[in-house]
């Protein structure tokens, strides 16, 4: 019978399919439910910065409520320059979800400032998760930071978070950078025990009706996977992390891309929203009945054998246009009826 174990950021993990950050871990019957279902660890719901600075807010709001209405009611909230203890309900919550399953936790963080990154990180390591996940991001905006700033700075606060803590950290990046790869060679260097590609913002878009700007939180589908599959296949071999695959992995095809690509785990979030979050034990079965038919004992078997490294054929990794399809565009139009 096929041996569907794998290690995931120094964690062995039953399988490589884990449950991405999403509202579903935050029901602790949903979390159960993904456990017996064969998922192999679950990322918590991001806590985010905005969470912290709002507390904080409100923290102030409540101490100078009353500074002008009389003195001595100040002394009920005393002035101090200590940031308050993360959000209350986050860091329950999250302790909760450890108790209530067997398989490893990971928490997830979506912070700014350095200061958010390390102290968050400690006190989420402290509730006793296996590990967590960086959530970086830089998006353009007026400051206009050059690339090195941004990158030297996100490279900084993981080592920083590293230093804090004692437990496996993982990156969660997006396909923006100047050059992806290299970028995450640097956090390699700097200690990532995984980097996860690729992370799915929500995009802003526009209602001509009521002309004011919407937030629609679409899906992904198997179709979204072939970018990060394309740089799982150019990592494999190259770092010492692991490489984590996100975005469009729906089924137990899209599971074997990956693996065949080099990846040692895979998240899944919008297939757990679609189809219910038994599809991860027909996922499970179906790629061990893929490889006991291709005569695979495990993992490692096939593991990056489609990646840059391990394949004949490097032209899927080194040139993103190929000679054939723009040689042959009338036939590929004629196959999907583009013309009449």
């Amino acid at each position: 019978m096929a041996d569907l174990r794998t290690r995931y950021m120094g964690i062995e993990l039953k399988s490589p399919i884990i449950a991405g950050a999403s509202n579903l871990s935050t029901d602790t019957h949903k979390l159960r439910q993904m456990e017996e279902a064969g998922v192999a660890a679950i990322i918590y719901k991001s806590l985010f910065e905005e969470q912290v600075q709002l507390e904080n807010l409100e923290l102030f709001e409540r101490k100078t409520e009353y500074e002008h209405r009389n003195a001595e009611q100040v002394t009920l909230f005393p002035n101090s320059q200590t940031v308050p203890e993360s959000p209350d309900d986050y860091l329950l919550n999250l302790r909760k979800a450890k108790e209530a399953i067997s398989i490893p936790l990971i928490a997830s963080l979506n912070a700014v400032t350095d200061e958010v990154w390390v102290e968050y990180a400690a006190k989420a390591a402290a509730t006793g998760v296996a590990g967590l996940e960086l959530n970086f991001y830089s998006l353009p905006d007026e400051t206009g930071n050059d690339r090195e700033t941004i990158e030297k700075r996100q490279v900084e606060t993981l080592r920083k978070v590293k230093a804090a803590v004692k437990i496996p950290v993982a990156v969660k990046l997006t396909p923006y950078y100047t050059n992806t790869i290299r970028f995450i060679s640097e956090l390699d260097k700097a200690g990532a025990d995984a980097v996860v590609i690729f992370n799915r913002l929500l995009q802003p878009d526009i209602d001509i009706f009521t002309e004011l700007h919407t937030m629609p939180y679409n899906l992904s589908s198997s179709e979204d996977n072939k970018l990060p599959l394309r740089f799982t296949g150019m990592l494999h071999g190259t770092v010492k992390a692991s490489v984590c695959t996100s975005t469009g992995v729906y089924t137990a095809n899209d599971v074997i891309k990956m693996i065949l690509a080099g990846a040692d785990a895979v998240q899944v979030v919008s297939t757990l929203y679609r189809n219910g979050v038994d599809v991860v034990r027909s996922m499970t079965e179906e790629v061990g009945k893929w490889m006991d038919g291709h005569g695979y004992k495990d993992l490692n078997s096939f593991r990056g054998k489609l990646s840059m490294k391990k394949s004949e054929n490097k032209l899927p990794y080194t040139r993103a246009q190929y000679i054939d399809v723009m040689m042959n565009s009338g036939d590929i139009m004629k196959k999907y009826r583009s013309l009449s």
